[in-house]
Parts: structure tokens; sequence; C-alpha cells
């Protein structure tokens, strides 16, 4: 290899040298450029974070404000203001945390957003702090769990001796309503007893039934506990009072219940909330179909004088069916078809071997 050939080869590397050098170059410009850029886009988005934050926060108390007209009015049962408590509580634990919260998450992209010469803080622990949001929020969960638990172990458990006692029974798509009548005491039933006749599966033979009635309006006598036996006979429903802060589901095959004590009057409702059209409401507020809307019925609470009237008028379902025999358990009913037809041909076979030793 002659000198031309190694000297045009060293001139191609310097060239080559040369070359990479601008392009470095140029990328270092690109890249200061860029910073400046990134800089201005992060200051950017750390102003907007503030903006969003702030905004965020503001539009959602005025919303709540805004729409209070559209909030249930105050609780028509005792129940209902237990509810009510434990909600006011609730929020008063829950509120103060969310919105500060969500303020610090914003507050610190745009307080520690990346600047120039600006390093950050290396802060790996600290027991204390973590001590301090570990137990508070364990303490006040417990309470609000306490509450709970305590007012559900009250409603659920055994009502007052005075309580009226009424069954509802979802199905799709209605509530069928069963009152105790005078005697104040339901009848047994039992999903074999259902017929045509008998829509409700009830025991006729069980003397507790021969005085229940059932109704289209769900009468509740004021300042009287009511006690509410609830079940289902297809698929999942959900009792539910709003205005007296009630839900409970219609479990199929899992019986529920609860009491509640109504305090307010339809007439005196009408005259607070100014609507001579208002009535109380039983819904489900579970979706069971394609016909759940229709799973309502009026409520009605009036004085204990008028209920006591009310309850006085109404006839027996046991009467309106014309006092019908107590019903057969088709179970029952099918032993014995196989225990006659199995006693028929034993004595149709004895009657066969008796033929034969005769002929012998």
């Amino acid at each position: 290899m002659g000198l031309t050939t190694l000297g045009l080869i060293a001139i191609a590397l310097v060239l080559v040298i040369l070359f990479q050098i601008s392009q470095a170059n140029e990328m270092v410009g690109s890249l200061k450029g860029e910073e400046k850029q990134r800089a201005s886009s992060d200051n950017v988005n750390a102003i907007l974070m503030m903006v969003f934050s702030i905004g965020f926060i503001v539009l959602t108390v005025w919303s709540a404000w805004y729409y209070r007209d559209f909030y249930l009015p105050e609780p028509s049962s005792i129940h209902g203001d237990w509810i009510r408590d434990m909600f006011f509580w609730t929020l008063v634990a829950t509120v103060p945390v969310f919105i500060g919260a969500n303020f610090v998450l914003f507050w610190f992209a745009w307080r520690y957003k990346r600047e120039e010469g600006k390093k950050a803080y290396f802060y790996p622990e600290n027991h204390k702090l973590e001590l301090i949001w570990t137990v508070i929020p364990a303490i006040v969960m417990v309470l609000l769990v306490f509450e709970g638990m305590r007012n559900w172990l009250k409603i659920t458990g055994p009502a007052p001796e005075e309580a009226i006692i009424l069954e509802a029974t979802g199905q799709q798509f209605k509530w069928d309503l069963r009152y105790a009548g005078k005697d104040n005491l339901l009848g047994t039933k039992s999903v074999k007893y259902i017929g045509s006749e008998n829509p409700m599966g009830q025991d006729w033979a069980d003397a507790n039934n021969k005085d229940d009635f059932n109704t289209d309006t769900l009468y509740l006598p004021l300042n009287t506990p009511v006690k509410v036996k609830i079940n289902a006979l297809d698929v999942l429903h959900s009792f539910y009072l709003p205005h007296f802060r009630v839900k409970m589901d219609a479990v199929p095959g899992i019986p529920t219940q609860f009491w509640f004590t109504p305090t307010k009057t339809t007439e005196f409702m009408r005259k607070e909330l100014d609507n001579p059209a208002f009535n109380y409401e039983l819904a489900c507020a579970e979706l069971c179909g394609s016909g759940h809307f229709n799973m309502r019925k009026v409520v009605k609470v009036v004085e204990k004088a008028e209920f006591d009237q009310w309850l006085n008028k109404q006839e027996p379902t046991y009467a309106k069916l014309g006092k019908p025999a107590p019903p057969i358990d088709p179970f029952k009913k099918k032993l014995k078809k196989k225990h006659d037809h199995q006693d028929d041909h034993d004595h149709a076979s004895n009657k066969d071997k008796s033929g034969k030793l005769s002929g012998l």
C-alpha cells in the first residue's frame, strides 16, 4: 500500500471524525434547545395542575350546593335519623381528607416541578409520620364501623313488642303486601302451596293465617314501630323506602327483616314540601329485570287511630277465598300416590299368586 493510499485513508478518517464532531455539536445544541422547551412545558403543566386542582375542588363544592334541591328531604323515621347521623359523621371524617389529599397531590406537581439546578431531596422513611397516617385512619374507621354495626343490629334485631307486623314478597315485577291482621301474628306459608287460588302459599291449617290480609297500599301508623319481613319468589329484589332511609334486600330462600318507626304522616309531608300530590313510595332498588320500574307501591302514613280504623275494615284473604281447605303437600301427595300404586301392584300380584295356587 503506497503513501497515496495511506494519505487518502487518513484524510477519510479525519473527515469522518470531523463529521462526527459536527453531529455531536448539533445534538448538544439541539438538546440544549429541548431542555429550554421542556422547562417551559413543565412550568405550564405545573400551573395547569394548580388551576385544575382549585377548579376541581370549587366545582365539587358548588355542585353539592347547586343540586341540594334534588336531595331527599329530612328523614321520616327514627331509623332514618340514625342513617343520616352516620352519613354526616362519615362526611366529617372523609371530606377534609378528600379535599386535602387532592390539593396536596396537585400542589406537589407544581411546587416540585423540574427546574435547572434543583436536586431532589432523598427522604426514604419517617416512622413517626407512617405511624400517624396509619393509626389515625384506623381509629376513625373503627369508630365509623362500630356505629354502623350498632345501628344495623338495632334495626335487624328484635322489634318492640308493640310493633305492627307485615310481610313484603318481591317477584317480577311487583310487591305483594301481607298484614298480620288483628292478632298481629303472621301465618306460615310455603312455596309448595302456591297456586292460582293461593298466590302467597299460605297454610290454611295455621290459625294465624285466618285473619291475614293483602293490600295494594302500604299503610303505616305514625310513631308506631313497624316490623317488615321480606322475601322473594324468583330473583333478587330490594325493599326500598327512600324517605324513611330503609333498604333491605329480598333474597329467594333467605328471609330478611328490619323494623322502623315512621315520624311524619303523608299529610304533614305534603304541607312541608308544599306538594298536595306527594306520596311516600315503596320501590325496588335492585335491577331485577325488564319490568323493574313497575315495582312501586304507594305508602301512606296516618295517625294511629286512622290506621286502626283502616285495619278493622280489611277482609282477611281466607274469607275472600271462601274459606279454602288446608292445602295438600304435593310431595306427600306424590308419596301417597306412589304408595297406593305399590299397594295395587302388591294386591294384583298376590291375587295372581292365589289363582296359580288354586289351579294346582
